[in-house]
């Protein structure tokens, strides 16, 4: 596949920034007290859904001023399904998670259900228990269950085309500092 180095730098430029840099720093602080509250004394197991978790984890985890361990994973569902927990597994959970706390790291909560999923299968394995975090939560009603939300969200954002802070566009602008909205979607 060729990509239109033209068409990724003009994408950025005519987008519409819903959150900048500031905003997301805000919400990186208001995450992390919020997760160190919750999970100082649990000893937790950190996972990264990679790709999209990365930019988040490599930005909230110093902020977590406890000990912790790291560690990744990247799933994607398999084919056209949008129900059910069938995972194509790139690389596979390693830690044993036997009464563990989890804290899974993603960069957006969009319809879930690679989330939900994933989550699912960390029970499975034997956590004690699982949370979610994730920079953005999309506004829409199109959720893998009523009502789906992390434990920890950063910033509500509209249901447009997303990237930057590790959503991306045609696999650029993960890096992008704030969050922007392709124009017109």
């Amino acid at each position: 596949m060729v990509v239109d180095l033209q068409e990724i730098i003009r994408t950025r430029e005519e987008a519409d920034c819903l959150a900048d840099a500031a905003a997301v720093e805000a919400a990186l602080g208001r995450m992390a007290a919020d997760i160190s509250a919750r999970l100082r004394d649990s000893n937790p197991l950190v996972y990264t859904v990679m790709n999209g978790g990365l930019i988040l984890a490599g930005q909230l985890i110093p902020r977590l001023d406890f000990p912790l361990e790291t560690a990744y994973l990247h799933a994607t569902r398999y084919g056209l399904a949008t129900r059910g927990t069938l995972l194509d597994w790139r690389v596979r959970p390693t830690q044993d998670l036997r009464n563990r706390s989890v804290l899974v790291l993603d960069d957006i909560l969009d319809e879930g259900h690679t989330l939900a999923a994933i989550i699912e299968h960390l029970r499975e394995e034997g956590a004690r228990e699982v949370l979610s975090a994730v920079l953005v939560h999309k506004l829409h009603e199109r959720k893998a269950y009523p009502g789906m939300r992390a434990d920890f969200t950063g910033l509500d954002i509209a249901d447009r085309f997303l990237f930057g802070c590790g959503m991306d566009y045609k696999g650029y602008w993960r890096n992008a500092p704030g969050i922007y909205a392709v124009k017109g979607l």
